[in-house]
């Protein structure tokens, strides 16, 4: 064998190598995290020792940032067939289509493991802003699917909140697919193509939600009396944190130092992180449900009561008390901890869906799958957490109109 064949040889198998290496580590910052993580975890998965990795990827950031790099990569080669297509609805189709394809082949085990974006800012810098640019990047080619004459009536803030409902849409599916046979995905991307592109109020049904009691949690809601008002702004604090570099990113320190308090203040009112994450998760809880049932209550029809509570989530969101805790902070969570705060998300999905079956009872919203729509509201709400980065200026009596009603009246109205 001559030096040349040798030589490519040689590159096709450090080039396999390193892709098995990328692989393995996705499936474990998916799961696990930036921080969670490690070149150890990663070398065991693939059969190597540390060592060997560290051929490939000097550093843990620097693997966790491929991963993020390729996981971009493999969007951004969707994003331009889509973009290809004539009109901005047959492109939010075709990357429906495509998304779903290639989230298919990964249940088959014929693609590698897709990327979850939830975990970027928790890279250093200055990988953290190149891996950041890239994605900025990403955002600006799917906003190009709304360039359009058709469209003229969308502002550059409008077409931005509607890229980040498109994107947040595809990225959340992720987390509920696993419901679904493969063999139904045709049906699930028609369905959220339908919601997509017309909405879910029935003819003649405007958008005009009625405002509905803060939901913030109190003493009766079943939270501590003893120190209520502090305990508040201490988990809208840790839900920030939370929010901005996940659960593994936020260190008690972290979030002692943002309440300007003591580790011992910590745990004066929580045993460990976990306790104090659990308390979020159900203040998001409590909050969703107070707002679901005061909307319920509403004397209007299910349509106004389901435009109630998502104009106000939404709203919420951006308020003095918000953000609600990213469900993607489930990820890293034990696995106990996990399922229980996942059938807490469970409960406040089936409430919307149940919002909406009624809706398609009395008429006041079209037949549509409920399932689906109450997954694409929770995508919805938990996408608006993040709407203020691309809306710059954004103002919480926005939020609704700029985010919750092109979802529930259709992206392109």
């Amino acid at each position: 064998m001559d030096d040349g064949r040798i030589a490519g040889a040689a590159t096709a198998r450090y080039a396999r190598k390193k892709e098995t290496i990328l692989s393995a580590a996705t499936a474990i910052l998916n799961r696990q995290g930036v921080r969670g993580m490690t070149l150890a975890d990663v070398a065991a998965k693939v059969g190597l020792n540390t060592t060997s990795v560290t051929y490939y990827y000097r550093k843990k950031d620097d693997l966790a940032a491929a991963c993020f790099m390729r996981g971009l990569e493999r969007f951004e080669a969707m994003v331009e067939e889509a973009a290809a297509q004539g009109t901005p609805a047959a492109r939010i189709l075709k990357f429906l289509d495509l998304y779903l394809d290639l989230n298919r082949q990964v249940r088959l085990g014929e693609a590698t493991p897709l990327t979850s974006f939830t975990e970027i800012k928790a890279l250093k810098e200055p990988l953290r802003g190149s891996v950041i640019g890239a994605f900025n990047d990403l955002f600006r080619r799917v906003r190009s699917f709304f360039d359009d004459p058709s469209l003229a009536h969308l502002d550059k803030r409008q077409r931005n909140a509607r890229t980040h409902l498109l994107m947040e849409q595809v990225f959340w599916s992720g987390t509920w697919l696993r419901r679904y046979d493969v063999e139904d995905y045709g049906r699930v991307r028609d369905r959220l193509g339908d919601i997509l592109l017309n909405g879910l109020a029935a003819g003649g049904r405007t958008w005009a939600p009625q405002a509905l009691p803060d939901p913030t949690p109190s003493s009766h809601d079943g939270l501590a009396v003893e120190g209520l008002e502090w305990r508040e702004t201490f988990l809208v604090a840790a839900t920030r944190l939370i929010n901005q570099r996940g659960y593994r990113g936020a260190s008690v320190e972290d979030i002692s130092a943002a309440l300007n308090v003591t580790k011992g203040s910590f745990y004066h009112h929580h045993d460990d992180k976990d306790a104090l994450v659990a308390e979020c998760f159900e203040r998001t809880f409590t909050v969703t449900r107070r707002s679901q049932l005061d909307a319920r209550g509403l004397p209007a029809d299910s349509w106004t009561q389901l435009a109630s509570t998502a104009a106000g989530l939404c709203s919420y969101q951006l308020s003095e008390h918000g953000p609600l805790l990213r469900a993607s902070s489930m990820g890293a969570l034990p696995d106990a901890l996990r399922h229980d705060m996942a059938d807490g998300y469970a409960r406040g999905w089936q409430r919307f869906a149940s919002i909406i079956s009624d809706g398609i009872a009395d008429g006041s919203i079209r037949p549509i799958d409920p399932s689906i729509a109450a997954h694409m509201i929770n995508s919805m709400l938990n996408a608006a957490a993040s709407l203020g980065a691309w809306v710059p200026g954004l103002e919480r009596d926005e939020a609704a109109d700029l985010f919750a009603k092109p979802l529930l009246t259709g992206v392109l109205g």
